[in-house]
């Protein structure tokens, strides 16, 4: 961007205390996952906030728990730790109504002193969240003994307080901001500009069942423990977003979107309603990528679930590529290639000659062929036919293979155009097209893919005849 980086704001607290109600509240977006339920958050979530004309990045935390660091309340809470390193100020939320615990004062213990952007002491604004009302006045006074001075009262449920946390932010965020009226203003990104699109970040979903190693992978690719892992089947539940700088092998550097996201079980596993936003959410993620990879277990094969969320991202229009994970202790690796191969092949017949890779996230080994493979397939998916070329194609395709005439009346084709991108989508024109087989137009669609240079990106025809002005 051509603005300076926006101030980073941390949210910490103990379970409950609604620090992702308050990041959704401040985004202005349900992004994070919200429930009942303690320790929903388990990964740092980024947000582009916006308070009263004040402008900086929100950090949404797991909460903060005084367990093992070997466990997975332990690794969370590591996790919140880090986020301090690049934090201009932390907001540390309490439940008014719960009072202060001894957790809360060992958070008020630990902040004190931490030193975050630019190694200076990261200044805190303790938020008595569950304010409304009178049932929390109580855990308001208790909590003047944490010894950050008065507390901000809040709802971030209901919205009240926001403009008394906007009082406490703008002496420390107000100061660094500068005069930006002559800042340079980024330009649109046409997206049908091959120099644009390479420009723009490559937004990409990694996708598969629990356990596939799809935090392993994106923390692989940052070379940092940026998301959480463990040997625990579901660790991901909230789908996160990464930016990520890719440093081409040919020396330019690419900037990605990485988005992780909770691992998809079958529709009849799921029956908890945390782990059902959580695949909620992850479909969601789908529909924002560009290309998206479905991940593959290499000790497990491929399993039915996976050709269901390859249907799902192939629905959704988006281009896809199957990469085989933990390829270093593949057993009998070429026998299990040709055999994920045959079965993708089988299964998926609506896109022939997915781009399929091997890679393993514990060496790094195929981590740059996948991103390269990602581009490349995302320019396929981004591509628009000259129209000459189109209607040359089409012209050659009916020579060759002419549509077929059933009960003796001909199909007339009269002509094929490109109507959109992203996923490339063409209509075509003629007459009785309710009669042209399925099978028919498998045959243009695999040329177009074939000929035309869409590569495996899912297509989309549409048939429409033309009113008949004379019919009543």
């Amino acid at each position: 961007m051509n603005r300076k980086t926006l101030p980073q704001v941390i949210i910490i607290g103990r379970p409950n205390v609604g620090k992702s109600t308050l990041f959704n509240r401040l985004v202005g977006k349900k992004l994070a996952l919200v429930d009942d339920q303690p320790g929903v958050t388990r990964d740092r979530r980024f947000g582009e906030a916006s308070l009263l004309g004040l402008d900086f990045t929100i950090v949404d935390t797991a909460g903060w728990e005084d367990q093992d660091p070997d466990t997975l309340p332990g690794r969370m809470r590591a996790q919140t730790e880090a986020s301090i390193i690049g934090a201009t100020v932390a907001l540390f939320v309490i439940d008014a109504r719960a009072g202060i615990t001894p957790l809360d004062e060992e958070i008020a213990r630990w902040l004190r002193g931490q030193q975050g952007a630019g190694g200076a002491t990261v200044p805190v604004i303790l938020l008595a969240n569950k304010a409304e009302g009178r049932a929390g006045d109580h855990g308001l006074y208790e909590s003047f003994a944490l010894g950050f001075g008065d507390p901000v009262p809040i709802s971030a449920e209901h919205g009240e307080g926001l403009g008394d946390l906007f009082e406490a932010l703008l002496p420390i965020l107000g100061e660094d901001e500068e005069d930006d009226e002559f800042a340079p203003v980024e330009e649109p990104v046409e997206e049908e500009d091959e120099v644009a699109l390479d420009a723009a970040p490559l937004k990409l979903a990694i996708v598969g069942r629990p356990n596939a190693g799809k935090s392993t992978l994106i923390n692989a690719m940052l070379g940092e423990n940026r998301l959480l892992t463990g040997p625990e089947a579901g660790i991901t539940r909230d789908s996160i977003a990464v930016d990520w700088v890719w440093p081409d092998p040919a020396g330019v550097t690419r900037a990605v979107r990485l988005i992780d996201t909770a691992g998809m079980r079958k529709k009849s596993n799921v029956v908890e309603k945390l782990e059902k936003m959580a695949v909620a959410d992850a479909r969601h993620a789908v529909d924002f990528a560009e290309v998206v990879v479905l991940l593959l277990d290499a000790t497990r094969g491929l399993e039915h679930q996976d050709l269901k969320i390859a249907s799902l991202v192939l629905e959704e229009g988006r281009a896809l590529i199957i990469a085989i994970n933990k390829w270093d202790v593949a057993e009998d690796a070429s026998a299990l290639f040709n055999g994920i191969r045959g079965a993708l092949e089988e299964g998926l017949a609506q896109v022939r000659g997915l781009p399929v890779l091997t890679v393993s996230a514990r060496t790094g080994k195929g981590l740059d062929a996948l991103i390269g493979a990602a581009f490349e397939l995302r320019r396929a998916w981004s591509k628009r036919v000259p129209t000459a070329l189109l209607n040359r194609w089409f012209d050659g395709a009916l020579a060759n293979n002419p549509p077929p005439a059933p009960g003796g009346r001909r199909i007339k084709l009269r002509y094929i155009t490109q109507a959109k991108t992203r996923p490339p989508g063409f209509v075509l024109f003629g007459t009785r097209l309710d009669e042209l087989p399925m099978s028919y137009q498998r045959y243009l669609i695999n040329g177009i893919r074939r000929d035309l240079g869409f590569d495996a990106v899912p297509v989309r025809l549409t048939l429409r005849t033309p009113k008949n002005p004379f019919a009543k």
